[in-house]
């Protein structure tokens, strides 16, 4: 069936926009809030952060989280059937954007951490060598007490924007959050510009590639509303992606260079991208690459140069990133390891844990620098398809063997991969894995990875609705689906 180009899902639009309403609603109470509310206090709403109050609004924002994955799936459905094309998902992804811009933050505090480490820069202070606990202000008593010390692992380019927006917005806590929102928000209006033409390389479908990623309520709920540097990193990856797919490899650098400013995970695509070029260029194999990779580490490099520069900020986030190991749960695949053994030998001697974390997360790392190898090795033909796939692949094995993974990791190989063909079992599977991440963190930010009836209860969610992506009425209850 060919799709109306501009036909809008008005219903399931709207259930959506109700969703996203009232999780920006519940969150006043049951999100993560400051410690000191001024404006709930001023408007009378101070009693949803306690007691009854605070049950009410959790209710509000699941029922919420409820509505929104069920217009995802109806959006899902009509994508597959071809009833809705690009402009009704890129409709979709914007009403449901808007309410979340100016939520309270939802299940994380990082965004608190990102404006206390502006701050710090602002103030003179240098962000890679000191945590937020120095500052003694506003913006630093609402980190979370985890990153009180720890130093930014963020690069150069969100440390200037961070900065930016603590003075624009004169350090204010609730103006902060929303100008932080507004500028992360920037990397989803560059993923769904370069998503339809990543399809196009790639050979899957634009509808399904924004529906997957764009309007995916792991991304929505978790960077947008979450307020994730992820966001602004996959946005300006993708984008660069696709330049460098049509053949406007220096500007495409550019744009992976200033990705890695923002966070390190992005370069983990660009050697596979070299090889890309070099397929294009004229020699012997080694003579393509070395034209390739001279001109695009000079791209990339001098960029990222020129972003340490003016944000007159030093090398000091790379080892930062280590900071990072301080968290454990099961998603990592290293840390689930280490912490099973730790478990089973407890039960017979005590043994502290850390050894076996420690054993378990250097044979992870081992395994990434094989994977990495090997996958772009193997891509050395430079063919886009492959070369992508493999490029993929690779940041897949990042977010699963890094010390630590949270449940927005996955955004960053499914931002790539979404432009490729996917089969309903494949897109099944995709659907499962994004609405069980999103439930494994309680609006609070805290985990609910090792709470187990809760997770048993996601799990059914999950399945349902990777269920109802491919049959309509999973319970037979009607005859009329949409």
């Amino acid at each position: 069936m060919r799709a109306n180009t501009y036909a809008i899902p008005i219903r399931t639009t709207m259930l959506g926009l109700l969703g996203v309403a009232l999780i920006a609603l519940g969150g006043m109470g049951a999100g993560a809030i400051l410690e000191r509310d001024p404006l709930l206090t001023q408007v009378g709403l101070s009693w949803l952060r306690y007691g009854h109050g605070h049950d009410l609004a959790s209710m509000v924002l699941y029922l919420g989280l409820g509505l929104v994955i069920w217009a995802w799936v109806r959006l899902g459905r009509l994508v597959r059937w071809g009833e809705i094309g690009d402009f009704a998902v890129l409709v979709a992804v914007t009403v449901w954007t808007l309410p979340l811009l100016f939520a309270p933050p939802l299940f994380s505090k990082d965004i608190y951490s990102y404006l206390a480490q502006g701050q710090l820069a602002l103030t003179g202070y240098d962000p890679y060598e000191v945590g937020p606990a120095v500052l003694q202000s506003t913006l630093s008593e609402n980190v979370s007490w985890v990153w009180q010390h720890t130093p930014a692992p963020y690069g150069p380019l969100f440390i200037l924007v961070a900065k930016a927006i603590v003075w624009a917005t004169n350090a204010s806590v609730i103006l902060g959050v929303v100008a932080m929102r507004f500028a992360l928000a920037g990397g989803l209006v560059l993923l769904c510009w370069a998503l339809p033409g990543l399809s196009r390389h790639l050979g899957g479908k634009s509808a399904i590639a924004l529906w997957l990623v764009a309007a995916n309520p792991l991304l929505l709920i978790h960077l947008v509303g979450g307020a994730h540097n992820d966001l602004l990193m996959i946005g300006l990856m993708a984008a660069g992606v696709l330049l460098v797919l049509d053949r406007r490899h220096i500007v495409g650098f550019v744009l992976l260079a200033l990705a890695f400013s923002v966070k390190a995970t992005a370069v983990v695509i660009v050697p596979f991208l070299v090889w890309i070029w070099a397929a294009r260029l004229d020699g012997d194999k080694r003579t393509q690459f070395r034209k390739a990779l001279v001109p695009g580490l000079v791209a990339f490099l001098g960029t990222f140069a020129a972003c340490t520069l003016v944000a007159g900020v030093t090398l000091g986030w790379i080892p930062a990133l280590r900071s990072s190991s301080m968290i454990i749960n099961w998603l990592s695949i290293p840390s689930a390891v280490g912490d099973f053994v730790r478990m089973v030998v407890n039960w017979f001697v005590y043994v502290d844990g850390g050894i076996f974390i420690g054993v378990a997360r250097a044979l992870g790392s081992a395994v990434l620098i094989w994977i990495a190898y090997t996958q772009w090795w193997a891509a050395r033909d430079g063919d886009v398809r492959d070369s992508i796939r493999r490029g993929t692949l690779t940041m897949l094995a990042v977010a699963l063997l890094s010390p630590a993974t949270l449940p927005w990791y996955f955004s960053w190989p499914l931002a790539l991969a979404a432009g490729f063909a996917w089969s309903t079992g494949a897109l099944v599977t995709v659907t499962v894995a994004s609405v069980f991440l999103l439930l494994v963190t309680y609006p609070n930010g805290d985990t609910a990875l090792y709470s187990w009836g809760y997770l048993f209860f996601a799990l059914l969610v999950s399945a349902l609705a990777a269920r109802s992506l491919v049959k309509p009425d999973p319970f037979g209850l009607s005859t009329r689906y949409e």
